[in-house]
């Protein structure tokens, strides 16, 4: 897709909607700004019930849940560290329910990021919903709740030497904002910064993780440099969608 892209002289964007979020993009001004010391562990849990049928759950067009939740982990911890791993293990569970036959239900991952910092997460299809991620650094911690909710209110919770700080970021529409970042850069001929590659290195880790579950053994990662990383410029905000719009030919993954 890259190549396509380059040769034929077309806009390539991977549709990472948190690269524009603004509670997001304030934990990375957070955590780059050292407000709680150096960064040293990021901890996440991204879970949701996903029924039997659901498209989530077939192999070759679901993926399983590294592909589908567990990438939002891997980016957070990639675009918080401001780095990338080097080093990857990985380990699926299944209880062995019938909607499971084709992906895991469960799968813990360990990421090994430069100088010595460690990102730990998992992520379940057959778990209550949770979506949240922690940085603790030498001084302090951030914890975000709802972290990867594309329609609803995200929390920061900011601790720096016991004393804690509690912000709310109001909900809006988080689709709207891709669509006006993506169509700025084709307008005014600039490279997205969730460009191709940003999507490629995630691609790897999974492919890298899931080698790691097949052996059993921690996998290394040839590192691809990013010379661009999401930051506050990006943050767009637009007016939240105050109906939910008809779902054609879909389902989330609870059936509601």
């Amino acid at each position: 897709m890259i190549k396509a892209a380059n040769d034929n002289g077309v806009k390539l964007m991977i549709a990472y909607r948190l690269h524009l979020e603004p509670a997001n993009l304030e934990a990375v001004e957070i955590v780059n700004s050292q407000q709680i010391g150096e960064a040293r562990a990021f901890n996440s849990v991204f879970t949701q019930q996903v029924e039997q049928g659901n498209i989530r759950l077939r192999d070759i067009t679901g993926g399983g849940t590294l592909y589908d939740i567990g990438i939002y982990c891997i980016n957070a911890a990639r675009y918080l560290f401001q780095d990338e791993p080097t080093e990857v293990f990985a380990v699926a569970a299944t209880k062995g329910e019938q909607r499971f036959s084709e992906v895991e239900e469960m799968t813990s991952v360990i990421l090994r990021f430069p100088n010595e910092r460690l990102a730990t997460f998992t992520c379940s299809f057959g778990g209550a919903k949770v979506s949240n991620y922690q940085v603790v650094g030498t001084q302090g911690d951030l914890f975000v709740e709802s972290a990867y909710t594309w329609q609803g209110e995200i929390k920061h919770y900011l601790t720096i030497e016991g004393q804690t700080q509690e912000r709310n970021f109001p909900r809006h529409d988080q689709l709207a904002a891709e669509f006006t970042y993506f169509s700025d850069c084709i307008l005014s001929d600039q490279e997205p910064e969730p460009n191709g590659i940003e999507g490629l290195i995630d691609v790897r880790i999974i492919q890298a993780l899931y080698q790691s579950i097949a052996t059993g053994q921690p996998v290394k990662i040839p590192t691809l440099e990013r010379d661009q990383r999401p930051t506050s410029d990006q943050s767009i905000e637009r007016p939240p969608v105050e109906e939910k719009p008809d779902l054609i030919h879909a389902a989330s993954p609870g059936g509601d």
